[in-house]
């Protein structure tokens, strides 16, 4: 709208001072999609090289994580082990504990099969790190979940 009136006024005024209007000029935008051709191993380099800066901060930790796991692929290990030592680094637990989750939520179908490979593979992290994983802290069950009605006798 603004564009507009402002588009009218100068219109105005130039044909006021006598002037003529010239060609329209027409803005082009030019668009070049560039499709990376980036390996698995530069990629899992690149993340890992990340999350293993020292003067990363929360709000880059919590990007990266988000950016990865909205992405179509469960992370490998390192990545994982990478992104849990940045969490230490940190001080931020329940940011480990949030990663965690997410890493097990894009297993999808698959949960039975790959989160407990990936477990396995971060395992000695977690213990050097003292982080527990959802399922040790309990966050797997409903916290207010009642027993049926028929187990009860």
């Amino acid at each position: 709208m603004l564009r507009f009136a402002a588009g009218r006024v100068l219109g105005g005024l130039r044909s006021a001072a006598g002037l003529k209007s010239s060609q329209p000029i027409v803005g082009t935008m030019v668009v070049r999609h560039s499709h990376s051709t980036e390996t698995d191993e530069e990629f899992d380099s690149r993340y890992e090289a990340y999350f293993n800066r020292p003067e990363i901060d929360g709000w880059e930790a919590r990007k990266a994580m988000n950016d990865l796991l909205g992405m179509d692929l469960v992370p490998e290990p390192k990545i994982i082990v990478s992104a849990l030592k940045a969490c230490r680094r940190l001080n931020d637990y329940a940011l480990a504990i949030r990663f965690l989750e997410g890493v097990k939520d894009k297993c999808g179908d698959k949960t039975n099969e790959i989160y407990p490979y990936l477990l396995q593979e971060i395992r000695p992290t977690l213990t050097d790190l003292g982080i527990d994983t959802p399922e040790e802290l309990g966050y797997d069950q409903p916290e207010l979940a009642l027993k049926s009605v028929y187990d009860l006798h």
